[in-house]
């Protein structure tokens, strides 16, 4: 069954992803994904580093204990080098959030990038105007 639900990313945060994919490679990028849902809409405002994270050749792994209680967490992006956007059975079973977002090589474009829900159905994603981020805000905790 399709889902109804929509993603709405900012260009910026999107290259933000897309570069930290390409410094990475070949090893796959992994990161969190901060925001809020309303209705239908999952918009996206932040990424988060995963503390720990292993970031190896064909795998991606973070310890999800070190962020119980985070409600504004809504899901995971990571890459996936072979450039294939599908979420594998791993990637599904250890699903967090949301939504869990995968962009394939060459990292760049709408074309290499897509969202799933927990059940691996496809989500509508939406590149809306980049957010404006001033480096007071950026370095606040």
């Amino acid at each position: 069954m399709p889902t109804n639900i929509i993603v709405h990313i900012p260009s910026n945060i999107l290259d933000a992803i897309y570069a930290g994919a390409k410094e990475l490679y070949p090893r796959e990028s992994f990161l969190m994904l901060r925001g809020r849902k309303s209705k239908s809409v999952i918009n996206i405002t932040d990424l988060v580093l995963a503390p720990f994270a292993v970031h190896g050749e064909g795998f991606a792994h973070f310890n999800p204990y070190m962020f119980t209680g985070d409600y504004s967490l809504v899901g995971t992006v990571h890459s996936h080098p072979s450039g294939n956007i599908l979420p594998s059975d791993t990637d599904l079973n250890y699903f967090f959030g949301r939504v869990l977002m995968i962009v394939g090589y060459p990292y760049e474009g709408k074309g290499c990038i897509a969202a799933y829900d927990s059940e691996g159905e496809q989500i509508l994603i939406e590149i809306t105007a980049s957010t404006k981020c001033d480096d007071e805000d950026f370095y606040e905790m």
